[in-house]
């Protein structure tokens, strides 16, 4: 199973009018078909007056848990070229609704097939893409004086603090690639001369940023 994937961080949504039809748009990471099939229906719950609600996703880390759906839009107008996209980006774990409210104006076979595919690329270019990788998680425990000192370290490595601590001490609870852990440790042992308590608490598959 690939280590690193692309894949959207929530849920996003978009929409666009063509010829009087009413597109929504909505996005979501999801972690299996389970969880794909859950968002669609809760899609489906929040519009139930809509005229067809069309999905595809890639459900899982390498690509073989895909399905698509036209509901009702003539085949192969609206749930493959839904998927189409979604894989010409690069995406895993991701599952794209499109809910027409259909406008009294028939499209036509090519014109649903254009709809859907830009309704699909317009909420995916809006959501907020990242690599998707396996992460640890670590309290770093310093005393007040070495707070600022810490918190520099973090920011200038973009090393993501989840949270935030004020007691006897400052802790800052981190989520970092588990790629990066040892040289992480090793960095700010040296950083802060020692003067740092380090504790890994846990593992995660977590969202991290990238470019597009």
């Amino acid at each position: 199973m690939p280590e690193i994937i692309r894949s959207v961080r929530g849920r996003c949504s978009s929409e666009k009018v063509i010829e009087k039809s009413r597109f929504l748009s909505f996005c979501e990471h999801v972690a299996g078909e389970n969880a794909a099939r859950a968002f669609i229906a809760e899609i489906k719950g929040m519009h139930p007056m809509a005229t067809h609600h069309c999905y595809a996703f890639v459900a899982d880390r390498t690509g073989a848990v895909q399905r698509f759906s036209d509901d009702g839009e003539p085949q192969g107008t609206a749930g493959m070229p839904i998927l189409e996209v979604i894989k010409s980006k690069g995406l895993y774990e991701t599952a794209v609704v499109v809910t027409r409210y259909f406008g009294g104006i028939k499209l036509g076979a090519g014109g649903l097939v254009r709809a859907y595919a830009s309704a699909c690329a317009e909420v995916l270019d809006r959501a907020e893409i990242c690599l998707w990788q396996p992460a640890a998680k670590y309290t770093v425990c310093v005393e007040y004086p070495r707070a600022d000192g810490a918190l520099r370290f973090f920011t200038d490595r973009g090393t993501a603090v989840v949270g935030v601590e004020y007691a006897d001490k400052v802790r800052y609870f981190l989520s970092l690639p588990a790629a990066e852990e040892a040289p992480f440790v090793r960095a700010l042992t040296d950083a802060l001369a020692g003067r740092v308590q380090i504790q890994k608490t846990g593992e995660a598959f977590e969202p991290f940023p990238c470019e597009k």
